[in-house]
């Protein structure tokens, strides 16, 4: 990579990995918040905490995570990334800030929405960023999925061992700090961000793409650019993100709370693995470093799926994922029934897998938009997978609530089916238009 490739790609992996810190931080407080907080008031109503009111509050500030990204495609079409990055990380620090002084569950849900909120402009403006400004856009993707499973494996961990020391709320405000520094540096930070699509222009090719107009200024502009992409394979890949969002918030929301019931999964006392350390009552928690270390592992599945973007048009390797998922989803119940060792095995298997799908739906967005409308595509994306994906999360507090967690898991199979559905269906399109 270029100099000023590699300006973007390390503002952008800062920024990815603070953004999936918090985000997969979130459910290491859930299982904490399950056992501190009974009631919840709501206009004069007290509400049990249930895995299913909880869920519809995490599924709240998610769904704002996602809403919030088609706003935030527009306006990065108009004023550009760097701007629109550094609010992202200045307003999840105050959210953060926010969660640790809140003196009930109400306050914690409107911190979980500010949180979403600030987060929500994120992948439409690094995304855009990535695809404009760095020539190698394949690697370039990689990095940043990368960076972003260092935030979401090293976040609940970092999170998980603050939790050994002080109680939540200060874990809250002492994570508010890093995306304040990195917000001054997204500032500071000097690159050309449409080096790229420069560069296909001068070399004559793709020029069509590369003079594509820059945004939308009107309700009536924006409705045509919308449309103009819905009517193309744009859509295809659309269901193929909202699916993936279902089956990921659906996954990890509850995986906490629902491996600490398992064999091998119990509370040790923190001054038993530490002799002549006064614990305090305090517990190491299994599942919360199983669960970080799942997501960590992540980071040779972004990899993996980058690498596969320059190698192959990324619908096959979309299509072979969810069908792997599909059958990881199936076997995961069995697999923790035989014990912790084949569990931490399949975990890592699971881990993998789950995260090779990003850059290869990033990749196929970006094969099927136009650059001048790529904020607006990469907003819808997220809404997609990120504002309807976070329905996952209520999904599956209703079901473990009412059901059970085999129940759960055959309906996140039935996701990944299809997803890999409407992958192999994107195929036979592109087959059918080029044979044309």
């Amino acid at each position: 990579m270029n100099g000023n490739d590699r300006s973007i790609v390390g503002l952008v992996m800062l920024a990815h990995g603070m953004v999936h810190t918090y985000e997969l931080s979130i459910p290491i407080f859930v299982s904490i918040w399950l056992v501190e907080f009974d009631v919840i008031g709501v206009a004069g109503t007290e509400v049990a905490v249930t895995q299913a009111t909880l869920g519809v509050i995490v599924t709240a500030g998610y769904a704002l995570f996602g809403l919030g990204a088609l706003p935030g495609g527009v306006v990065v079409d108009r004023i550009g990334s760097r701007r629109l990055i550094a609010a992202c990380l200045f307003g999840m620090g105050g959210s953060f800030v926010l969660l640790g002084a809140a003196p009930n569950l109400l306050v914690v849900a409107l911190a979980l929405l500010a949180w979403g909120a600030a987060a929500s402009v994120y992948h439409p403006a690094g995304l855009t960023l990535l695809s404009k400004g760095v020539s190698e856009r394949g690697t370039g993707f990689a990095y940043h999925g990368i960076a972003g499973n260092l935030g979401i494996g090293l976040g609940p961990l970092v999170t998980a061992i603050l939790l050994l020391l002080l109680d939540w709320s200060t874990v809250a405000l002492v994570l508010a700090v890093p995306a304040v520094l990195a917000g001054l540096y997204a500032l500071r930070a000097e690159f050309d961000e449409t080096a790229a699509v420069e560069t296909v222009a001068a070399d004559g090719g793709g020029t069509d793409d590369a003079r594509a107009g820059s945004g939308v200024d009107s309700i009536n502009e924006f409705l045509a650019a919308s449309r103009g992409l819905f009517v193309g394979a744009f859509a295809i890949v659309f269901v193929i993100v909202m699916a993936n969002g279902l089956y990921y918030r659906g996954v990890l929301t509850f995986l906490p709370n629902l491996l600490e019931g398992l064999p091998g999964f119990e509370p040790v006392a923190l001054s038993a693995l530490v002799p002549g350390i006064e614990g305090g009552g305090r517990t190491v928690n299994p599942e919360r470093y199983f669960y970080a270390g799942l997501l960590l592992v992540g980071v040779a599945g972004q990899y993996v799926g980058g690498k596969l973007t320059d190698r192959l048009p990324p619908e096959y390797g979309i299509a072979v994922v969810f069908a792997v998922l599909a059958v990881l989803a199936l076997a995961f119940l069995p697999v923790a029934a035989l014990g912790v060792a084949p569990l931490v095995v399949f975990g890592a298997l699971f881990g993998v897998t789950l995260f090779t799908a990003q850059p290869l739906y990033q990749a196929a967005v970006a094969d099927h938009t136009p650059a001048g409308l790529r904020g607006l595509s990469y907003g819808y994306t997220y809404l997609g997978g990120f504002g309807i994906g976070a329905l996952g999360g209520g999904l599956a507090g209703v079901v473990l609530t009412y059901a059970d967690a085999a129940t759960l898991f055959a309906t996140l199979a039935g996701i990944a089916v299809v997803a890999s559905a409407f992958a192999i269906l994107l195929i036979r399109r592109e087959r059918a238009a080029t044979e044309a």
